[in-house]
């Protein structure tokens, strides 16, 4: 029998829940304290949100989900301001973005958005027929350039050696 596992059969501690040496015991310090507080707080208020979280592990789960989504949520809004004056679709990246956040003022600032936005009423919701127009110019446009791309293509690269020669 091993000496270390002979001690602990004779004094009944276990030398693996022994502090070891290499530990800073300053690390059960306040800041510590302090984050197990906040831990503590996000924990409450996630059981507070009105869903049937059984477990600590389903609780901590929704933190780190509302947190990646708050993170998430603000890279796509710097993104979206970026492509403001980039092509791209800012204001589409920009909404979307607000929309992962969970405040009021996100949902507000969607809403102004939206307003301002022409033919999309105050709710938000695009009527099926503008769905229906945009699904068919879609589809012209597509078909448009499978049967005449080349010609174009031609056309363009004639005109462009032109102005080159």
């Amino acid at each position: 029998m091993d000496d270390a596992t002979d001690d602990a059969s004779r004094t009944g501690t276990d030398p693996a829940a022994e502090p070891r040496p290499d530990t800073d015991p300053a690390e059960d310090g306040p800041e510590h304290a302090a984050r197990d507080r906040v831990v503590a707080a996000a924990l409450e208020a996630e059981r507070r949100t009105g869903r049937a979280e059984e477990t600590e592990e389903e609780l901590r789960r929704g933190v780190a989900v509302r947190i990646a989504r708050m993170v998430g949520g603000f890279v796509l809004i710097g993104i979206g301001i970026a492509l403001l004056p980039l092509p791209g679709p800012g204001w589409v990246t920009i909404v979307i973005g607000l929309s992962l956040l969970p405040f009021a003022w996100a949902e507000r600032t969607i809403v102004l958005i939206r307003r301002r936005v022409p033919g999309i009423p105050d709710e938000g919701r695009i009527p099926p027929r503008t769905w229906a127009i945009m699904g068919l110019v879609t589809v012209a446009f597509v078909a448009g350039s499978l049967l005449v791309g080349d010609v174009i293509g031609r056309w363009l690269s004639d005109a462009w050696s032109s102005i080159w020669s």
